[in-house]
């Protein structure tokens, strides 16, 4: 029986409404939105801490050494495949000025930037004594 009101079937039992739950928090509708982590955004100038930098130039020192072990090798493995020794001797002359080479990277510093102020001041374009008549005794 239907009374006044009522919905037709609501006798019959009906599902509970699916609940989810946001799984990021909303984010401010202002002016400064929070940015993502994953997209950091550099505001300064600064150049990277000396730390970061003695990081690099050990990563790059590795990297390159890293070629000097498997020369070595591979002018061995050269050397018992072909039968050549000069083969294997270009293979071990080519890894000699390795560790050089590394150091000479590893200790070069970071690339200068344009805006990087220049340290010449012009002394050069000074004279460093007035020319005058001097008095001279013969």
């Amino acid at each position: 029986m239907q009374s006044y009101g009522d919905d037709p079937g609501a006798d019959e039992s009906k599902p509970d409404p699916e609940v989810t739950m946001p799984t990021e928090p909303k984010s401010s509708r202002g002016f400064f939105r929070p940015a993502p982590a994953e997209h950091a955004v550099l505001i300064t100038e600064a150049a990277p801490s000396l730390d970061e930098q003695h990081r690099a130039r050990v990563r790059r020192y590795t990297f390159i050494m890293a070629f000097r072990i498997p020369c070595l090798i591979l002018a061995a493995i050269a050397y018992s495949a072909f039968e050549n020794p000069l083969l294997s001797i270009l293979i071990i002359a080519a890894s000699v000025p390795l560790p050089w080479i590394a150091v000479l990277i590893a200790n070069d510093r970071p690339p200068r930037t344009k805006d990087e102020p220049s340290r010449w001041d012009g002394r050069n374009n000074q004279i460093a004594l007035e020319s005058r008549h001097h008095k001279t005794l013969e």
